[in-house]
């Protein structure tokens, strides 16, 4: 007899060999020491996006990828964004099964399930280090991210309790700050619905 899956996913995503891009997975190491409730399954998945895609099929009700994201704010500033998830399209051209940009992923999954995807929400984080090209090989993230990775947990502990009683919440970050202007930065059209920073 197998396990029930967890309904809900947490997977951070990230290079950790790039500056700031290791957010998501430094927040997930995090959480090893702070664990969320039962009934999450925690993941650091790296730059495995097809791995990720295929886990978006796996059963949950509702995912929350955390990652490093330009919008153009305050660097540190952690925004929770509910991208529109792509439409169902087998007629369509295999998406990317490369690299890590959720928006990507998103659709790969889109592409390879017969069914709904979850539920998803983006914690992002504003960098302030971002490399410019593959040969730039900068570890360690910069003051002010590395600052917003205990905010992160903290936000997750707040807003997991909240979709797990019910998926369909709208949890809310502290003290937020709506940006009059944001900057989707690579995520599916229609992100700008629903965000929130602080």
């Amino acid at each position: 007899m197998t396990t029930p899956l967890a309904p809900l996913l947490v997977a951070g995503v990230g290079n950790i060999f790039l500056a700031d891009d290791a957010f998501g997975p430094e927040v997930i190491r995090a959480l090893d020491r702070c664990p969320l409730p039962p009934g999450v399954r925690v993941k650091d998945f790296g730059i495995r996006g097809l791995d990720l895609a295929y886990e978006l099929l796996d059963g949950y009700r509702t995912a929350v990828l955390v990652d490093a994201a330009p919008r153009g704010h305050r660097p540190g500033t952690l925004s929770l964004i509910e991208p529109e998830l792509p439409a169902t399209t087998a007629a369509a051209a295999p998406p990317e099964a490369h690299g890590m940009d959720p928006a990507r992923v998103l659709a790969l999954a889109a592409h390879l399930g017969d069914g709904p995807l979850p539920r998803v929400l983006l914690l992002a984080c504003e960098p302030e280090v971002r490399p410019t090209g593959d040969e730039d090989v900068t570890a360690g993230l910069s003051a002010p991210v590395r600052e917003a990775v205990d905010r992160a947990v903290t936000a997750l502990h707040t807003m997991v309790p909240a979709l797990l009683a019910d998926p369909a919440a709208t949890p809310r970050l502290g003290r937020p700050e709506e940006s009059a202007e944001p900057c989707p930065a690579g995520l599916p059209h229609g992100t700008t619905d629903g965000t929130q920073d602080r």
